[in-house]
């Protein structure tokens, strides 16, 4: 009796596979062409206040 039912389930999960596959994709599809959902706010651009380095950090 539980060879049939662990055969069955691994069948089952066989068969789910694919779908879960798919849904995974699509979702992160859908998150990356949705509509920004962030709350940051709007900052602009900010202005540099100090003197650049003269040393080369490379």
């Amino acid at each position: 009796m539980t060879n049939k039912t662990s055969s069955k389930t691994f069948f089952t999960s066989i068969k789910d596979a694919p779908q879960k596959v798919i849904n995974f994709i699509t979702e992160a599809v859908s998150r990356i062409f949705a509509p920004r959902d962030d709350n940051y706010p709007e900052t602009g651009t900010q202005p540099f206040e100090g003197e650049p380095t003269d040393k080369r950090h490379y």
